[in-house]
C-alpha cells in the first residue's frame, strides 16, 4: 500500500511540473485559421472582485493588500487561478502582483531586436495570450513579454488574455478554436488570420521569436 502511495504522490508531482502534455520549445507558424476576437476592456476599466468564472481569493481586492503581501501563496491552489478573458491589471493585483510586477521589471529585451520590431506595421496586428497563473512558465514568460510588448509600443487594447485551468481548459465558448495544448501560448494575426505561435518557451527569445513570425509581414 505504501509503495502504491508513493508512486501515486511522484505521478501528480510530474504532472504538475510541466505546463503542457509535453514540453517542446518551438516558435510555430501554422495554418491560417480564424481569430478569435474579443473586446478588451479599458485599462481603466475597474478590476472585479474576482476573475471571470473564478473565485482567486483576494485578487483585486481593494483593502486586502497587506493580507495578500503576507500570504505566502501556492499557485497550484485553483483559489488563485485567473479563468476566462483577463485583463493586465488583473495580473497586477494580489496575489499575482509580486510575479508579475518582479518579472516585468526584471526583463530587458535585446535592444537591437526591438529596433527590427519597430520597423513591423502593427496596424493590422492582433494577438491572443493564453496562460495559467498556476504555470510556472506563465508566470516567467507573461511579465516579460508585456516588458517587450510595452516597449515595442504595441497597443495593449489589442491583446486578448485567457486564463486556463491546469487541464488547460477555458470556460469560453469560443476557446476551442485556439487548440491549446501547452501554456503560455502567444498567438499572433494579421488581418485575422493567424501568423504564428511561441508555445510555452521562446526558441531564442521573445522578442527574437516574434520577429521571426512577423518579419515576413
Amino acid at each position: 500500500m505504501r509503495v502504491i502511495l508513493i508512486i501515486t504522490a511522484i505521478t501528480l508531482v510530474t504532472a504538475i511540473a510541466g505546463c503542457g502534455t509535453a514540453r517542446k520549445n518551438r516558435a510555430a507558424a501554422s495554418e491560417p485559421a480564424p481569430v478569435v476576437s474579443a473586446d478588451q476592456p479599458s485599462q481603466d476599466e475597474k478590476v472585479p472582485e474576482v476573475a471571470p468564472f473564478g473565485n482567486a481569493a483576494l485578487a483585486g481586492k481593494p483593502g486586502n493588500e497587506d493580507e495578500a503581501a503576507g500570504h505566502v501563496w501556492d499557485f497550484r491552489d485553483a483559489t488563485t487561478w485567473l479563468l476566462g478573458d483577463l485583463t493586465p491589471a488583473m495580473l497586477a493585483n494580489p496575489p499575482h502582483e509580486v510575479w508579475y510586477n518582479e518579472g516585468y521589471t526584471a526583463y530587458q529585451p535585446d535592444q537591437e531586436i526591438m529596433a527590427e520590431l519597430m520597423t513591423v506595421e502593427k496596424d493590422d496586428l492582433t494577438i491572443t495570450v493564453v496562460l495559467g497563473t498556476w504555470c510556472p512558465d506563465s508566470r516567467r514568460e507573461v511579465p516579460h513579454f508585456m516588458k517587450m510588448i510595452d516597449l515595442w509600443g504595441f497597443p495593449r487594447e489589442r491583446i486578448r488574455f485567457i486564463g486556463v485551468d491546469i487541464n488547460k481548459i477555458a470556460p469560453l465558448e469560443d476557446y476551442g478554436l485556439l487548440s491549446i495544448e501547452r501554456v503560455p501560448t502567444f498567438i499572433f494575426y494579421e488581418n485575422n488570420i493567424e501568423k504564428g505561435r511561441i508555445i510555452e518557451v521562446p526558441v531564442t527569445s521573445l522578442e527574437q521569436d516574434t520577429w521571426n513570425i512577423l518579419k515576413e509581414n
